[in-house]
């Protein structure tokens, strides 16, 4: 589909509002179950760094924030850190309700059972074959690997609290 075809798809507007310009789609929230599982998966398994952590003992609850920089781009200053962090796109934050690693009754809805809903997140990686044979040789559970069902240029891990999280690749295989 052209470019000038997905502008003249119902519903899209052609010409977003100039006050729009500057906005940044900055992060995404999922609840965790077992942060230290959830932070283990995410920093080790696909290479995100923790920029930011925000604890509310008071409401029993902590915010990890993670992007995929190199750590070297993450500014030591705290109060820079912060601007920095909500300037740039593709934060991931990680919501952990003080205790739920304790509680086997605790268990979220990834959203692909029903009732559906939300669906996954996205990594791109530059070789999806030597991706998918890391996380193999790691015991990462998988939901789809290339070789199944009819599309084999993607790929679907899951996390701990079994989110799926769609491997991809800029090129084609």
């Amino acid at each position: 589909m052209s470019l000038q075809e997905l502008n003249n798809v119902p519903g899209v507007t052609a010409q977003p509002d100039s006050a729009t310009q500057q906005f940044v789609f900055n992060h995404t929230m999922l609840r965790v179950k077992d942060i230290e599982k959830s932070l283990d998966f995410y920093t080790r398994v696909l290479g995100f760094s923790l920029v930011e952590k925000r604890d509310f003992p008071e409401a029993e609850f902590s915010l990890y924030f993670l992007a995929l920089v190199d750590k070297a781009q993450i500014p030591a200053d705290d109060a820079a850190r912060t601007v920095w962090m909500k300037s740039i796109p593709g934060i991931l934050e990680l919501t952990h309700n003080h205790g739920t690693e304790k509680d086997a009754d605790v268990a979220y809805h990834n959203g692909n059972t029903d009732p559906r809903g939300f669906g996954h997140i996205c990594v791109s990686v530059p070789d999806i074959v030597a991706a998918c044979e890391r996380f193999e040789a790691l015991g990462v559970d998988f939901q789809k690997r290339l070789t199944d069902g009819r599309m084999k240029s993607l790929a679907f891990i899951k996390d701990p609290d079994a989110y799926w999280v769609e491997i991809i690749q800029p090129q084609p295989l």
